[in-house]
């Protein structure tokens, strides 16, 4: 392009320049950052009225700073115009006065104090914000306003994933790409874009709801666009972080940082220390001051139904550091070498409302299945490593424990038991606010993984992943391989032969297991005999979490699900990631699985092509194993079953006689084929068709 043509088009972007903003030609901006007031003379002059040479003033862009947060005091006027704030006292020496102001919102008075009137009028209001603003999160707020997802999503279609009233309310109009953009909460008292939104309809209007907050009828999303460090530097000065540790590989380095504040220590850790730094500023301004980071939708909690005892984002940080700190324990701080893996997974039991009395049952790792070769007749092999299938099936190892407990002898170990008889003495189901919440470093394989880090940063762009047709659809892992493949369309039956013959034995991914979990529970069909269906409250992700594929995997994909028999439901656990996201673990994964539950010495490891451990011995979690343990007690509880049969002669028949969940479980199949997501992977039956020798 000629020199010509772009003094063209630099004249003509300056004429219009000028001619809008009517700027003198003295007072521009000159290139070198002086301002041109000091250069008198008119720009023309000495330049034959050309306006290009090189005292031409540039254009200045305009570089788009952050919004800067609108105080609490601004924030409250806004709602309530017009209030009054009063003097009340002031005390202190004069170098050091305080200042009490007082404010009346609602007819309720509100006191703050601070070493200035400003200041103590700002923690007036600060406090009056919070009297009337409902609830801790954004993801409160969906459930309590009813924007549960509709039954009729089209996950296949062009359009973004979900409705978009499901999130739209949510969102601001500014966009920042810093990982660290602030918010308070609905409970804070910080800024406001002052963008309000309606309280929109419920798409699902029959769905129970929470009670909505009498004022304000408006909810407000706040944005700061600061670093965590430097609102709190802005609230507390000269805070000093301390560098506490550092784990992990050369490749997976894990800092540790903490910062204390009001004499309380927070925590936060990274992959390097100026993100820890930041996590525990964070942990710090959203424990003392309600303050969020202000997450993309697909970022944020998606509540349970029905009953809910913990915030979500405070429960998923809890239940994160409970299961990796016991990780840590087992393996001496992760320098033991089964330390390695891919995928950690374990399950943390609440009993009430306090998350620091929060027990982790068991943790897992494992990420591959057994070679179909090893496949055992007699139930003493295990199927599949994958983390989270193991970290379910230890849990079940638990439940079997705390019956064993209820039936014991001893007053203590009786009242140790978390289940109770069922009023009408048939079974036994969990104690009152006894919860359990799955823990997965990262989403689990299939539906939930496969889509996920495609659109980590887009939002409400319309869905135009290449595989999109595929999403829902039910995968199978393979043998000696890591990752998922589509359901075949026909033939899902394998054969015992087959395998044997070379054909790759195949098992249903963890995103599909873990769906079924949501219908049947997670008990499985032997345990059906004693208990009630029970469910996961949460599911919590370490790293890897979209809300949308997440939700879509775990129970949205089977939404049109139809007459399950009378105890068993479609559950909508707790979705949530943690607030200090995992390291991607690079490099390649181990071949061998370990698991922990409580009350045992130390890890077992298991070598997953096997299936067995390294001398040839079978699991403490193999079909054999669980098996005895349920033998002895069908013995025991013979009287007060849930299902009354003969004793069966094999495992198969044991799991057969129990109709309703198998009821169940047809049921979840037909509705997976209904909605076109192909049919479900059987194993081969010959491996349940054993018996116990005795």
């Amino acid at each position: 392009m000629s020199s010509c043509s772009t003094d063209v088009k630099e004249n003509r972007n300056l004429d219009n320049l000028f001619s809008k903003e009517g700027v003198a030609a003295e007072a521009a901006q000159l290139p070198n950052g002086s301002a041109g007031g000091g250069r008198k003379r008119p720009l023309e002059e000495g330049n034959n009225g050309h306006t290009h040479s090189k005292y031409r003033p540039k254009k200045r862009k305009k570089v788009p700073g952050p919004i800067l947060p609108k105080n609490a005091l601004m924030q409250l006027n806004e709602i309530k115009p017009g209030l009054q704030y009063k003097l009340l006292s002031q005390t202190g020496p004069v170098h050091a006065p305080v200042f009490v102001m007082t404010v009346e919102v609602n007819g309720q008075l509100f006191e703050g104090s601070g070493p200035t009137k400003k200041k103590a009028k700002l923690n007036a209001a600060e406090k009056a914000l919070r009297s009337f603003v409902q609830f801790p999160n954004a993801s409160e707020a969906h459930m309590a306003m009813g924007r549960t997802l509709s039954v009729h999503t089209d996950f296949t279609s062009d359009q973004a994933d979900f409705p978009d009233m499901l999130f739209n309310a949510f969102e601001t109009s500014t966009q920042v790409d810093d990982p660290f953009y602030l918010t308070s909460n609905s409970n804070g008292s910080f800024s406001s874009l002052g963008i309000e939104y309606p309280l929109l309809p419920s798409p699902v209007p029959n769905l129970v709801q929470a009670p909505l907050p009498p004022a304000p009828s408006t909810f407000i999303s706040p944005t700061s666009g600061k670093n965590p460090v430097m609102i709190l530097n802005e609230l507390r000065p000269g805070l000093k972080y301390d560098f506490v540790s550092e784990s992990g590989e050369s490749h997976a380095k894990n800092f540790v940082m903490s910062v204390t504040v009001d004499a309380q220590n927070f925590q936060g850790s990274g992959r390097n220390k100026k993100l820890a730094k930041a996590r525990a500023a964070q942990a710090a301004l959203s424990a003392l001051f309600n303050m969020q980071l202000d997450q993309a939708p697909s970022r944020q909690p998606i509540p349970r139904e029905g009953l809910q005892l913990h915030l979500p984002q405070v429960l998923a940080d809890a239940v994160s550091h409970l299961v990796v700190d016991k990780f840590s324990e087992l393996t001496d701080n992760f320098t033991s070498p089964h330390a390695r893996r891919k995928v950690l997974a374990g399950v943390v039991m609440t009993t009430g409302t306090d998350v620091k009395e929060a027990q982790v049952i068991c943790v897992s790792t494992g990420t591959k299945c057994i070679n179909g070769e090893y496949m055992s007749d007699r139930g003493l092999a295990l199927n599949d490593c994958h983390a989270e299938i193991v970290a379910r099936r230890s849990l079940v190892r638990y439940l079997y424990s705390q019956l064993e407990h209820f039936l014991s002898n001893t007053e203590e170990e009786h009242h140790k038991s978390i289940f109770t008889r069922c009023d009408n003495r048939q079974g036994f189901r969990l104690k009152e606010n006894v919860q359990f919440h799955l823990y997965i470093s990262t989403s689990p394989c299939g539906d939930a993984r496969i889509f996920s880090p495609h659109e980590a940063g887009v939002e409400d762009q319309g869905d135009r992943h290449p595989n999109r047709k595929a999403r829902g659809q039910l995968r199978t892992k393979i043998e000696s391989g890591e990752g998922t493949i589509p359901v075949r369309s026909s033939n899902t039956i394998q054969t015992w032969d087959g395998v044997l013959q070379g054909e790759r034995l195949l098992t249903m991914s963890c995103s599909d297991k873990i769906a079924r979990w949501n219908v049947v529970g997670f008990q499985g069909s032997l345990m059906s005999y004693f208990t009630e269906p029970i469910y996961f409250s949460s599911i919590i992700l370490g790293s890897l979490y979209h809300a949308d594929h997440l939700s879509r995997a775990m129970y949205q994909r089977i939404t049109e699900i139809e007459d399950l028999p009378q105890s068993f439901s479609l559950n909508r656990p707790l979705l949530s990631g943690i607030s200090n996201a995992e390291a991607r673990q690079p490099g390649k994964a181990p071949n061998f699985s370990v698991n922990w539950t409580v009350g045992d010495q130390g890890l077992e490891v298991i070598n997953a092509t096997t299936g067995k451990d390294d001398l040839g011995r079978p699991s403490r979690l193999c079909k054999h194993t669980l098996y005895s343990r349920w033998i002895r007690l069908h013995c025991k509880l013979s009287c007060t079953l849930r299902i009354r049969t003969v004793r069966p002669s094999s495992y198969h028949e044991a799991k057969q006689a129990a109709l309703e969940y198998h009821s169940a479980k047809q049921t979840l199949f037909k509705a997976f084929h209904k909605a076109g997501l192909g049919a479900w992977v059987k194993k081969p039956i010959e491996q349940d068709q054993f018996a116990l020798t005795t």
